[in-house]
Order: structure tokens, then C-alpha cells, then sequence
């Protein structure tokens, strides 16, 4: 669908027309200051006018490493594409395609913090705790300088942090909340079924 027919983004990138996510105008999810820093950044002018739910992908399979802000608050390459996202608001299968590409794993990465700032928490968990173990290497960026991190970590946080990337995260009820309420199966852990086999074994 097209970005028209997502929604009309406005001045300052707040989106009219669009689908509210958690009851919210998209672009209140990214806190005002950071909005405004996106839109003061170089990379947002050269790189993110007139991007698609498509030709975006063509900006996310070029990043080389995640993060928020760096050096004097400079917004990320990585956290302008995520807002560009938030803006065009595509559909779900198409960002189901971003998180299943495994061979470009920043737009896995940029995917799987879209998942987690815009879908519902069911969702969020069932989509992302399969990522738990991809174990490539991420670059993360932040106001420290470069770090090495893997993807298994960055979705970790994603799961468990109130804050990834300089952003706040929506409200994520615990897991067994979710289980309680039979809105999610019991997670089948791998170390589980490990020592499962390691029982039959000594049996």
C-alpha cells in the first residue's frame, strides 16, 4: 500500500490518516527531542526523502551497525530508518519479509525494533523469540563509540529493557502474564528439550 494511502505525514513527521499504534499518532512513539534531531540529521535529508516500504530496504541492507544516538546526540543511520518506518506504517507481511531476510541482518535488526515498538506484545514475543538464536555479530553504536554485540542479545533487550537504542519501549506485559491468560503458549526452551534428552539418557 502506499504511503498516501497509509497516511499523510505532516510537518515535523507526525502521520494524519495513518493507523494509531497503541493508541497513539505513530510518530509519538520516538520522544519529541529525538523527532527532532531525525529531522536535523544529514542522513534523514540525503537518505530518507521519498523512501517506500520498499526502496527502504535498499537504505537497511547498507547499515553497518545498530544504535541510538552518538557523539553530540547524532541520531543513528540505523534509528532515522526506524522512524521512517514508523511513518510509512507497511503492512505486516511486508515487515515479516524484513525479519525473515537472514542474510541482511541490520534489516533483520531494523525489523525486529519496529515489531517491538509498534505490534501487539503477543506478537512481539512469538516473532522475536525465534531470533533468540541467531547468533551473528552486530556492531552497536551509542555514545561510548563502537561495541561489539550479536543478535541474540540485541532481541534479548528488546524483550527485557524499558529503554534500547535511546528509545523507551511500550510496556511489554511479562511472558507468564501472557501464558496465565492463555494469549501465549508455554515457550519451548531448547535447553529444556536438552535436558529433557539428558533425563532419557540416564534412564
Amino acid at each position: 500500500m502506499t504511503e498516501p494511502e497509509r497516511g499523510i505525514i505532516l510537518e515535523r513527521g507526525l502521520v494524519r490518516g495513518g493507523k494509531t499504534i497503541h493508541s497513539l499518532n505513530p510518530a509519538y512513539l520516538i520522544e519529541k527531542i529525538i523527532r527532532e534531531r531525525i529531522f536535523e540529521a544529514l542522513y534523514w535529508k540525503e537518505q530518507c526523502f521519498g523512501l517506500t516500504a520498499a526502496t527502504i530496504c535498499d537504505r537497511a541492507v547498507e547499515l553497518t551497525y545498530v544504535g541510538g544516538q552518538y557523539g553530540q546526540q547524532k541520531p543513528t543511520p540505523f534509528l532515522c530508518l526506524a522512524f521512517k518506518l514508523i511513518q510509512l506504517q507497511p503492512e505486516r507481511d511486508i515487515v515479516l519479509e524484513y525479519l525473515a531476510a537472514e542474510d541482511f541482518k541490520y534489516l533483520r535488526a531494523l525489523a525486529a525494533f519496529y515489531i517491538r515498538l509498534t505490534f501487539p506484545a503477543a506478537d512481539v514475543y512469538k516473532l522475536l523469540e525465534p531470533l533468540l538464536a541467531d547468533y551473528h555479530k552486530l556492531k552497536l553504536r551509542n555514545m561510548n563509540g563502537f561495541q561489539l554485540t550479536y543478535m541474540d542479545e540485541f532481541i534479548d533487550s528488546l524483550l527485557i529493557e524499558e529503554r534500547v537504542c535511546d528509545i523507551a519501549l511500550p510496556r511489554l506485559p511479562k511472558r507468564i502474564v501472557l501464558e496465565d491468560n492463555e494469549v501465549l503458549e508455554p515457550r519451548d526452551s531448547a535447553l529444556g528439550s536438552e535436558l529433557d534428552d539428558s533425563d532419557d539418557e540416564g534412564e
